[in-house]
């Protein structure tokens, strides 16, 4: 049982904490839903990007999935193997592409016909050869939220069935490419296994005609997307998952990619903020915390749920109604609205749970706050991985040219 109000007054609030051995379970879940296959789970940083995270999944064998070539020297700071990695992502700068082929990563992922052309150039240049995957846009509804939905046309991930036939040939025909894998995501948040076994079916077709043209793919990328429960979604299970996956690859003999972030980290996370006070508008009630929009984005971003709790008061039917709202000045800035909660008291505690994804990494110096600190929780023991930042650290860029 975590002591939240332990370690409230140790690390002080605004805080980010994460349950590693939550971590260590889900990533074993999946392991074990695709053990019959030959597969390699691969990390998404964007859910959650501290070091201390990427390393303890490193560690369990883990490797990981970038889109970005910050993301990708992260992972190799934290000891993942290079040919554990891929790079994806819409727009990736001739330099980054550089980069990543000269750090020899396991492949890139192509999302354009335009981008084919620049990681052959950059190839060229290295003269090496690019080991790559396109990334197929299979324009299925993952019926999810638009803002996450990345499966149709009208998204800007990926290519058509058509396009991606063409790049194939092309890249089969450079000396400079080697098209070794081929990639679908069609959306975050999923909890609908059709929208996935559909889109895994149309690929491996794909796949199959791309054999009759002697091109030999060996990685079969999933993409991630796996759904958590926030509220009271019902997520897929992970062996019902890999089943769907398995079913749509009779004959092929190819090694299962898996992204998945969210499912790994989200429900891991809580995060800790204090009352400073209430106050009322009218009819309106606001509790208002030390935590921002800048800590925490996703309920102003995508009007996300997070459970929010408080420490130490039971709920009562004689609750009220209020807004959980921050000192941001912005009126986007609010965690939770028209949620009951008791009366409430400067420095009372409150978590707000399942913040281990798209939290922190999507926090901001906006108001010039510095962002919260990060606590690991691993066998009944915490350790920071991260520490609050400073306003030193925030003006640490630019105090050097101030004339």
């Amino acid at each position: 049982m975590i002591n939240f109000q332990a370690l409230s007054d140790k690390y002080d609030t605004p805080l980010y904490l994460y349950d590693f051995d939550h971590i260590k379970a889900q990533y074993e879940r999946l392991k074990e839903a695709f053990k019959a296959k030959k597969s390699l789970i691969c990390y998404a940083i964007k859910a959650n990007s501290n070091l201390s995270v990427i390393k303890h999944l490193g560690d369990l064998g883990a490797g990981c999935d970038c889109v970005s070539i910050g993301e990708v020297n992260r992972a190799l700071y934290a000891g993942v193997k290079n040919y554990k990695i891929i790079f994806s992502g819409v727009g990736k700068r001739d330099e980054e592409i550089k980069e990543a082929l000269e750090k020899d990563i396991l492949l890139i992922n192509l999302e354009s016909e335009a981008e084919l052309y620049r990681v052959e150039l950059q190839a060229k240049s290295l003269d090496k050869k690019a080991r790559i995957s396109i990334r197929v846009n299979p324009n299925i509804d993952p019926k999810t939220h638009p803002y996450i939905s990345t499966g149709l046309h009208e998204n800007k991930f990926g290519v058509d069935i058509d396009s991606a036939k063409r790049m194939y040939i092309k890249a089969k025909n450079s000396p400079y490419l080697d098209p070794i894998g081929i990639h679908f995501h069609i959306g975050s948040q999923l909890t609908k296994l059709s929208p996935i076994k559909e889109a895994s079916k149309l690929v491996s077709d794909l796949v199959r005609s791309l054999k009759v043209l002697n091109i030999d793919i060996k990685f079969f990328d999933i993409g991630g997307g796996l759904g958590v429960c926030y509220d009271d979604e019902k997520p897929i299970d992970p062996y019902d998952y890999a089943q769907a996956v398995f079913s749509t690859l009779s004959g092929l003999d190819v090694t299962i990619l898996c992204e998945p972030g969210r499912f790994l980290s989200a429900n891991s996370g809580y995060f800790l903020t204090k009352v400073l006070y209430e106050k009322t508008n009218g009819d309106k009630r606001f509790v208002i915390v030390d935590a921002g929009m800048n800590d925490l984005i996703r309920p102003s971003l995508y009007d996300a749920y997070h459970k929010v709790e408080i420490i130490g008061k039971d709920t009562t039917d004689e609750d009220t109604k209020c807004d959980v709202v921050g000192p941001v000045c912005e009126s986007g800035d609010f965690f939770a609205k028209n949620i009951k909660l008791p009366k409430t008291d400067h420095d009372d505690l409150l978590i707000i749970k399942s913040a281990g994804a798209y939290c922190f990494t999507m926090s901001s110096n906006y108001n010039t706050r510095g962002r919260a600190a990060e606590v690991a929780i691993e066998e009944g023991n915490d350790r920071l991985i991260r520490k609050r930042e400073s306003f030193e650290d925030m003006i640490a860029l630019e105090k050097d040219f101030l004339k």
